[in-house]
Formats: C-alpha cells, structure tokens, sequence
C-alpha cells in the first residue's frame, strides 16, 4: 500500500483544519462544565511554542474517567451538528480504537488501520480517560490485567511490535472468542473493571487507554488537582495544573527538541482529501479499490 507523504505544507494545513476540532470540543466541555486537558504532543506543542509540534500530525486530549463518560452521554443528547461525530466501539459501531475520537467529516482521512473498517472517515482528534490507579499493588496487577483483555477485544487485532508469548496469547483468545457480541460484552466488562477505582480513595492516577507503553506509569493525582490555561495557535486551552511534571515524568528535558530521525508524523495514511468528505458507507468499500495515497 501506498502511504500518504506529508509534505511540510500539506501538515500544516491538516494541523489549522484540526484545529477546529479542538476548539469545537473546547466550546463543548466548557457548555457542560466538563474538564479536559491537553496530553502528549500537543501539550508539548503548547508550552514549547503555543501550536503544534511542527511534525505532530494530530491532537490528543483527556478527561478524567467520569467527565469522559458524562461527554458520551452529553453529546448523544445534545449534538446535532452533522460536521462533527464522536465515535465510540459500542454494539452498533466498532472503531477498532480502545478510545473515543472526535471525526470532522468536513474532509477526508483514512488511517491504514482503518481502511476495511464501515465508519465514517474524516481528520481524527484522539480522546482518553483519566482513570484512578488503586493503591493496594494486587488490585493494581488485576487492573493492568484487565486493561490488557480490554485493549485486546476492543481493537480485535495482536498488538502492534509484540512477538512470543504475548502475540500468541492474544491469537488464541481471539480465535477462542470470536463472536463479535461475545468480544463486545468481555471488552464492556473489561472496561468495567479498570475503571471502577475512585480518584478520592488512590492517591495516583494512569492513562490505561492510550496503549501499552503508556498503562504501566502511574502519576500522583495533585498534578490534575487544578487546571492552568496555555496558548494553543492562539486559542486558550486547558491542561492539567501540574504540566510541568507530567511532561518530564514522560518525556524528561520535554522543551528539548528530539533527534532530526523522530521529527516525523507518526499515524500511516492511506488516504486524505482536504477539500471533501468521505465518499457515503454504501459507496466507501468501492472507493477503497482504487486508494493509493492520494493527496488534494
């Protein structure tokens, strides 16, 4: 398959469409008083230079574990605009991500991940919950535990880099439990079961939602006690009180610029159209056929 190459121009103008998203998003939460905070590179992007990271080709955010289910509640009742759509796996879509994101379908972006899967396809803001790490270290153990059978019936594929044991494990459970309703209640009961911690009774918190490399840090709950303001391409945007210390908790001297080999986005794009949507589903499994990395 051929990828889609980023030039320097085409990631900027993906990164402004972006933008909209977020301050979408923004407007959303604060009409609903729900808290989010800026995570990741798009945190580093913020307190480095008040943007984007220059090779950062999308934008991450987080809720604490109760906000991020009041938003999928809210935005089921609320939301009309049919621009933007939050997607969720539930037992009438399944995203294949272990998270929610929010879809502009005002264009069209098709991971490779994604290109055999029936939802809609446009620019992907990534959305994780903030969940309670328990203190005791065998309830932590079961949690990790269940975060791993989560993470693996809500993707329904073997984890990306991970040979021997683990990639074999995974195969057999999902050869085993192959009924899609089957997966569905495991994964709901999973998510059940590392969610049910409360953040007034731990004194650490941990982002179980944003892959493998990310479930094992736990990270002590005053740093998201408040929440401080930052210049995003010159919009306000929240992010947690602490930032200082979550960012070299995860990424050390973050104000440093990595190596020249890392500069580079970091999601495999089949397809983009920053002029037009998505074809419709009935005709999407066509268009697919003829996807070769095109470019506007």
């Amino acid at each position: 398959m051929k990828l889609v190459k980023l030039t320097p121009e085409l990631l900027r103008e993906l990164q402004l469409k972006q933008l909209d998203m977020l301050v979408y998003f923004r407007d959303f939460c604060e009409r609903n008083n729900l808290t989010f905070y800026l995570i990741g590179g798009t945190l580093i992007g913020a307190v480095r230079s008040g943007g984007f990271v220059p090779w950062d080709d999308d934008i991450d955010v987080m809720l604490p574990r109760p906000d991020y289910e009041r938003l999928t509640k809210l935005w089921k009742e609320q939301e009309s605009n049919e621009r933007f759509e939050l997607l969720r796996s539930d037992d009438k879509i399944f995203t294949g991500d272990i998270f929610t994101t929010l879809v502009d379908k005002k264009y069209t972006l098709i991971k490779a991940s994604q290109l055999r899967l029936d939802v809609p396809h446009g620019l992907v803001m990534d959305i994780f919950p903030l969940d309670a790490a328990p203190d005791n270290n065998i309830k932590r153990k079961k949690q990790l535990f269940w975060t791993l059978i989560y993470s693996l019936f809500s993707a329904q594929v073997v984890p990306e880099k991970h040979g021997g044991i683990t990639a074999l494990g995974s195969r057999v459970l999902l050869d085993v439990f192959s009924n899609k309703n089957v997966r569905r209640r495991i994964w709901k009961y999973a998510e059940k079961q590392i969610s049910k911690y409360n953040f007034k009774d731990n004194k650490y918190v941990t982002e179980l939602c944003s892959g493998p490399k990310w479930m094992i840090p736990k990270y002590p709950k005053d740093i998201y006690n408040g929440v401080t303001y930052v210049n995003f391409e010159g919009e306000r945007m929240p992010c947690m009180s602490g930032y200082d210390e979550y960012l070299t908790m995860i990424f050390g001297d973050y104000m440093k610029l990595p190596p020249k080999s890392e500069q580079k986005p970091h999601h495999e794009i089949a397809y983009l159209d920053l002029n037009r949507p998505a074809p419709s589903k009935l005709r999407l499994r066509s268009a697919k056929k003829t996807v070769k990395g095109k470019k506007p």
